[in-house]
């Protein structure tokens, strides 16, 4: 049975615009000031750094700079974006279940979108950012920018090729008992998350308060939760509503016989 892949689509951007809207709003009300004042921190840091040879320059700077955007822009525009990135997720994320799922795409539509799920947040999410926290706005030289995100993107890879390494090793072990199944699963998860610390480190110092920090990175793995969780669900739910719109067909038959 081929998969239906216009609708597996059509889930994926429901889901995403939905999650995409859930994480930018709890970004925007629990995020946003922590950023805000990661923010002020930053200006009040570098204005510190340059006062002993830029006084009269600072101070004329200070007077004269305008933000280009307002923050209820920039907030606003927090919001767009993760609904626009949640959408090209979903993209993402229904074309993979597409060909994991291709034999049987409407069987347990619920568990496998949560477990597809959870799989994806731990390989897009968790693992990368074990290695590369979140760090607030303005942490960071503006010229590590390429650098950083050539490393983020590296420890994206490796914890989706790990990811799927270890649904190889599952399937590879379907006839074991399942403890022998999930500790090997552990296993390989480990191993790749020593994979990723053998990556190089943050080249960039992090002169932000230890409480300010914890509360950033703490919160910025709470809204991947929410993005992926209420992806999950909704994609699940919609899986569900879909399978149940092919079982009146499924049992028309006896019920006339």
């Amino acid at each position: 049975m081929s998969t239906p892949i216009l609708p597996l689509l059509g889930r994926g951007v429901t889901a995403g615009g939905a999650a995409g809207l859930a994480a930018g709003l709890f970004s925007l009300l629990a995020a946003e000031p922590l950023m805000d004042r990661a923010i002020r921190d930053e200006e009040a840091r570098s204005a510190k750094e340059h006062a002993h040879e830029h006084a009269h320059e600072a101070a004329a700077t200070a007077h004269t700079h305008e933000e280009l955007f307002s923050r209820s822009t920039q907030h606003f525009g927090l919001v767009v974006t993760a609904v626009v990135a949640g959408i090209a997720l979903g993209v993402f994320f229904a074309i993979a279940y597409a060909l994991v799922h291709r034999r049987a795409p409407l069987a347990n539509p619920w568990p496998r979108a949560l477990v597809f799920a959870a799989s994806a947040f731990l390989a897009v999410s968790l693992l990368p950012a074990l290695r590369y926290p979140a760090n607030p706005p303005g942490v960071g030289d503006s010229g590590t920018v390429t650098d950083r995100q050539e490393l983020w993107l590296g420890a994206v890879a490796i914890g989706v090729l790990g990811l799927l390494l270890a649904w190889q090793v599952f399937v590879k072990l379907a006839e074991r008992p399942a403890p022998v199944r999930h500790i090997a699963v552990a296993l390989t998860v480990v191993a790749v998350l020593g994979v990723l610390f053998l990556l190089p480190g943050n080249p960039d110092e992090v002169p932000v308060e230890a409480s300010l920090l914890w509360d950033f990175r703490v919160l910025s793995i709470g809204t991947q939760v929410l993005l992926w969780a209420v992806f999950g669900a909704v994609f699940g739910a919609l899986g569900l509503r879909a399978a149940s719109r092919t079982a009146p067909a499924q049992v028309a038959e006896p019920a006339t016989a």
